[in-house]
């Protein structure tokens, strides 16, 4: 019966997986983004797929997948000899590398460490790159699915402490997951739970990391300790340079009229 079961999954995954919105507006150009990633870098994705809605309902927020950029740390490359800088967890195909090219037409938002030196970015990298070929966890999708949604009479705590967190085994997680559990080793807060204890008459704030299958996308987008890069502001930006079609077309109409 196994076989019926995995012909099951393998249906439900590239339904899932099936883009059913546009190319989004908003998107980079590839040479600027490349200039500007760096190693450990963070860099969340909108999405264009049917499981990619069910996310960011889920969530409420607009990013739906998480990938860590590893720069040359790895010696892959695509058919077309582009190199693989990003390692992601990826539903029907698990933990994966990929080229840059892969999200350059996305909505995309870059989440940058604050302070982390160069040493502790690989650390972070090399962990991600360690798990290439871990499975993705499904069980973990509809634990936070069931965390997600409000239960009558039951906290948000309470929700946390029902759930049975993922599959439990190490070798399966999903996107935000893994890159939670990767900065984890370096001792780097995401959204850790702040406890305010009293310490010789002066109140002080003790950070409490939580387990990382609770992460979403999103906690990196709203995490205090992250900054947020944007490829078009990092070499300086000059609004008054800014080309509008409204005067290309008013200066192509002045010199259409004929001089009195």
């Amino acid at each position: 019966m196994d076989w019926i079961g995995n012909a099951v999954g393998r249906r439900l995954v590239s339904y899932l997986t099936e883009e059913i919105r546009d190319r989004p507006e908003i998107a980079y150009d590839p040479a600027r983004l490349r200039e500007t990633l760096e190693v450990g870098d963070v860099i969340l994705i909108a999405g264009r797929s049917r499981v990619a809605g069910v996310i960011r309902r889920m969530t409420s927020s607009v990013w739906s997948h998480a990938v860590l950029y590893v720069g040359d740390m790895l010696d892959v490359y695509a058919p077309d000899g582009e190199r693989h800088t990003l390692v992601e967890m990826e539903l029907g195909i698990g933990c994966a590398s990929a080229p840059l090219s892969k999200y350059a037409t996305e909505h995309i938002r870059i989440c940058r460490p604050f302070d982390l030196d160069l040493c502790e970015r690989e650390q972070v990298a090399r962990f991600c790159i360690l798990r290439l070929g871990y499975e993705y966890d499904v069980k973990n999708v509809l634990d936070l699915l069931r965390y997600c949604t409000p239960i009558p009479l039951v906290s948000a705590r309470l929700r946390r402490r029902m759930l049975s967190l993922g599959s439990g085994l190490p070798t399966r997680a999903i996107c935000s997951s893994l890159i939670a559990r990767a900065f984890e080793r370096v001792r780097y807060p995401i959204l850790p739970r702040v406890e305010t204890i009293a310490d010789h008459g002066e109140r002080r704030e003790i950070l409490h990391i939580r387990h990382d299958s609770l992460y979403m996308p999103r906690d990196f987008d709203i995490s205090p300790y992250f900054e947020i890069v944007k490829p078009a502001l990092v070499r300086g930006f000059d609004y008054r340079k800014v080309e509008w079609a409204e005067r290309r077309v008013r200066a192509r109409d002045a010199r259409s009229q004929p001089a009195e």
